[in-house]
């Protein structure tokens, strides 16, 4: 298994393309130069970026592939995101992997979708306790197949004490479930006389999603060059700097991530006052 260091991505061929080797360049660590440049900006970096991984079916049908090596193409994406993310000093990344919509997508992609989070956590959950990343899980999982939801509760049980990186997946999520849920918890405790009705504000609502405990995403990105948010995170999204970007999720890079993150702390964040 190979161990997560921060790399780059090699530098074009002369013809254009990928140098020889595959997608990873050489393994090095963040730069100073990269930290000072990024440092130069007016906002600090993110604590929160969320992404909607989006493009993974139209990666493939341009290749003349099936839809589901896309999906696999986009899991290799996952594993560069997280390694640059940890390397730029995020806190929380929280990648959206499976809507309440996407049951209705073929049954032999949904069986091939439930199978990777059990292939990426099984491949990689050494590193990621080595690397002190702290998996977790926010969504439904009742409907999850057992082999998934097991992978899933180990993950998140044996790096429950990790101090690093948060990588929060997104599985079997969708906004508004998560509203509704929230909703029906504070209705049953008022009814339990638990907490009273006119007490229910924007914090307690907050503390009953299952994102609860964790700071609102500062930076939404989102591939493929759609821009709507899907039934992602629609309570905490409020305030949050939107980036979309033209490239599908398997082609998303590390630099990608930088520039992101470089645009947000050039903005003016004004939470409804004035600059």
């Amino acid at each position: 298994m190979a161990a997560w260091r921060f790399w780059r991505r090699r530098r074009p061929a002369p013809d254009g393309g990928e140098a020889p080797g595959g997608r990873e360049g050489p393994p090095v660590r963040t730069s100073p130069d990269e930290r000072a440049r990024l440092n130069g900006s007016r906002l600090p970096v993110p604590r929160h970026v969320a992404i909607i991984m989006d493009g993974n079916g139209r990666w493939a049908r341009a290749r003349g592939l099936p839809r589901v090596m896309g999906h696999r193409e986009g899991m290799k994406t996952v594993r560069e995101v997280a390694l640059a993310a940890h390397g730029l000093g995020i806190e929380v990344l929280t990648l959206y992997a499976f809507s309440t919509e996407n049951w209705k997508r073929p049954r032999d992609e949904v069986d091939f979708l439930m199978a990777l989070p059990q292939e990426f956590l099984q491949t990689e959950l050494e590193n990621l306790i080595q690397n002190n990343v702290r998996v977790r899980v926010m969504g439904d999982p009742n409907p999850l197949p057992p082999h998934t939801r097991a992978a899933v509760e180990e993950a998140v049980r044996r790096t429950a004490a990790n101090t690093g990186l948060i990588l929060n997946f997104a599985l079997n999520y969708g906004g508004r479930m998560d509203i509704a849920r929230a909703a029906r918890k504070l209705a049953e405790s008022a009814v339990a006389g638990e907490i009273r009705p006119e007490a229910i504000d924007e914090a307690a609502v907050a503390a009953a999603l299952s994102t609860a405990g964790l700071p609102d995403p500062d930076l939404l990105i989102r591939t493929s060059g759609e821009m709507r948010l899907s039934n992602f995170m629609l309570f905490e999204l409020a305030y949050t700097e939107l980036w979309f970007v033209d490239k599908l999720w398997p082609d998303f890079r590390r630099e990608d991530l930088e520039a992101a993150v470089e645009a947000y702390r050039r903005r003016d964040r004004r939470f409804g006052g004035l600059g």
